[in-house]
């Protein structure tokens, strides 16, 4: 397996620069919303249109529309989350409250042809729910917490007095010399930098590790979309659309001693650590649908990459170690080290890139829709995770930053993949009332196999369109499968934790035409 090193410039400017690796799938390894239609049908839109949900999957769906439609989507997610670490199972739930999209869409025909028209569109929806909570615990006899703080100093050749008044060690190192959790010792002659729970480690023992994750917060997305029809033949659509990112996560770790020696200079420590992301940007939906027959449907789009222009993280965090008979009982904020600040940073950022192909059979499609019987549709996407990037907000990044950025884009690009999601779904009309299955895939990002990720969608919901109303039903259950690394070494591999999310989503759209 390979040993995830985070290279010394980002192991080292903690204070002024808080991103890392997994920011990039926070912003975009995420599967696609919508409408409850939309979603019952495993959320593959692509070549379809007719739905609000189009303006962003594939905006050339617009140009269906030759009247006006206003929708509201309201959901409910249930998290069920398994983790293993460390061969221990762990067990927690969460439930929260999400959104769909909402809006409108309004069509309007040529009066000199009625085989075409134009269509423009606004909305909003939640693209990313990020509330939920992690946790998971076990015993470690390979590492510790503490060396990585350890490795800091170390890599840094700064006496211990310059380390606790570096500003760049603010969230770690620092408060772990402050507490004496990390010391200087004399091994073999040489004076090593270590930390005090890898005295357990050397002695052959193991160490109980506890990490408590929860994050709040979602990412929003304010589009403006238009489209227009040719002959009922070809459809083409554009998409402005603002992403707003609100996410906030508070982790705690604790590491404690296994065995029942009260003298051996550890006890255990309890690290908090605060970090808040807000921020927005801009990004552009190309699309083209094109019905070769009256049977079938192909579509095309385009997703460029999101440029986050004025993205801001804020950070804060507490230690308290008990380090027995060697320093006692020692509790410090990073706020000690930063003049009583919580640390910030500014940065822009460019998510990957997004390409989907699509295609759907119609049931007895003719003239009057109202005799349609129903569709079965794919989409196939691609995207280009390893292709993000950070980049500083400041108009002129000092050698510091553009040696960070620059080690942090490598190690994005060396971690992560483009990977290709597949959605699969279909309707049965009977009537007034409307039958739906769908399925989906999202398959892994990381480059590493040992890294198991990905999601899996199973979806099923019914409809009902009278006289210009419609409600639709729909419930989602996933599998998502991921990793979480509590900490990261340089110098061997790293322990992880495997995530087998499961969840619950009931969404509910309601809508009418005018």
């Amino acid at each position: 397996m390979k040993k995830y090193l985070l290279l010394p410039a980002l192991l080292i400017s903690t204070l002024i620069y808080a991103q890392i690796p997994e920011d990039v799938l926070r912003f975009s390894y995420y599967p696609q919303n919508g409408t409850a239609r939309s979603l019952a049908i495993g959320g593959a839109m692509g070549s379809l249109g007719g739905d609000i949900n189009a303006i962003f999957v594939n905006p050339a769906g617009l140009g269906n529309y030759k009247t006006g439609e206003f929708v509201f989507t309201p959901g409910f997610l249930m998290n069920n989350n398994k983790v293993i670490f460390r061969g221990t199972q762990n067990k927690n739930n969460k439930t929260n409250f999400a959104i769909g999209p909402i809006g409108f869409v309004y069509g309007f025909g040529d009066r000199y042809n009625n085989k075409k028209s134009q269509a423009v569109s606004l909305a909003i929806t939640q693209t990313a729910n990020y509330n939920n909570s992690i946790q998971y615990n076990g015993l470690n006899n390979l590492s510790s917490f503490s060396e990585q703080w350890a490795e800091q100093v170390a890599k840094s050749n700064q006496t211990l007095d310059d380390a606790l008044n570096n500003p760049a060690f603010a969230y770690g190192a620092a408060p772990a010399l402050y507490t004496y959790l990390v010391d200087t010792f004399r091994v073999n002659g040489n004076v090593q930098v270590k930390g005090l729970p890898e005295n357990i480690l050397d002695a052959g023992q193991a160490l109980r590790q506890k990490n408590i994750i929860d994050t709040k917060g979602a990412q929003y997305e304010v589009a403006f979309g238009y489209a227009m029809n040719r002959n009922d033949k070809f459809q083409f659509g554009f998409t402005v659309g603002i992403p707003i990112m609100n996410y906030s996560s508070t982790s705690t770790f604790t590491e404690s001693d296994t065995s029942s020696n009260k003298s051996n200079g550890f006890d255990s420590f309890t690290y908090t650590d605060d970090y808040t992301t807000s921020g927005a940007g801009v990004n552009l939906k190309l699309g083209l649908i094109y019905k070769p027959t009256e049977h079938i449907r192909l579509g095309f789009a385009v997703h460029t990459p999101t440029y986050m222009v004025s993205l801001k993280d804020k950070r804060s965090s507490s230690l308290t170690a008990n380090t027995e008979n060697y320093n006692g009982v020692q509790t410090v904020t990073s706020e000690t080290f930063t003049n009583g600040q919580p640390g910030e940073s500014k940065y822009s950022m460019l998510t990957p890139l997004k390409v989907m192909v699509s295609g759907s059979y119609v049931l007895r499609e003719i003239a009057d829709v109202r005799k349609q019987k129903g569709f079965i549709t794919a989409d196939i996407e691609y995207v280009d995770h390893h292709g993000s990037n950070f980049y500083s907000g400041n108009e002129a990044p000092t050698a510091d930053e553009k040696i960070y950025y620059k080690s942090l884009n490598s190690v994005i690009k060396d971690q992560y993949k483009g990977n290709f999601n597949f959605r699969l779904g279909g309707e049965l009309k009977f009537n007034t009332v409307m039958a739906r299955l769908g399925f989906a895939y999202y398959t892994n990002p990381y480059k590493d196999a040992a890294l198991k990720a990905n999601r899996t969608l199973v979806s099923g919901g019914l409809g009902y369109r009278h006289k210009g109303f419609f409600i639709d039903l729909t419930y989602i259950y996933s599998i998502n499968k991921d990793v979480s690394f509590p900490y990261r070494l340089e110098d061997r591999a790293n322990t992880f934790a495997t995530i087998n999310d499961q969840r619950g989503n009931i969404v509910t759209s309601i809508g009418f035409k005018f």
